[in-house]
């Protein structure tokens, strides 16, 4: 699909990056935004922006700070407590 977006001279220095192709950059954007939603999976936005490997798009994802899908330390404190749970209401062992 190919979509035509006219954005007025006066803003453009504001929404688009300089020195990079204002076509990329919405692309960019767009997929950003649904991959950040959950409308997409990691493999999607890869395919999307035509990176050939996962290491690529990690690296994209990194410049931008984009840490979606990350285990995290909330991640951790939640798999901890799960454990103690799990452990707590497990058989005694002999």
């Amino acid at each position: 699909m190919q979509v035509v977006v006219e954005i007025p001279d006066e803003f453009s220095r504001q929404i688009l990056p300089a020195g990079q192709d204002p076509s990329r950059a919405l692309l960019e954007e767009a997929a950003l935004k649904a991959f950040c939603e959950d409308r997409v999976t990691a493999y999607e936005l890869r395919l999307i922006l035509g990176f050939d490997t996962r290491y690529q798009l990690d690296g994209f994802l990194k410049e931008r700070g984009i840490d979606h899908g990350a285990y995290g330390p909330e991640d951790l404190q939640h798999d901890v407590q799960t454990m103690d749970r799990l452990r707590d209401n497990s058989p005694a062992q002999a």
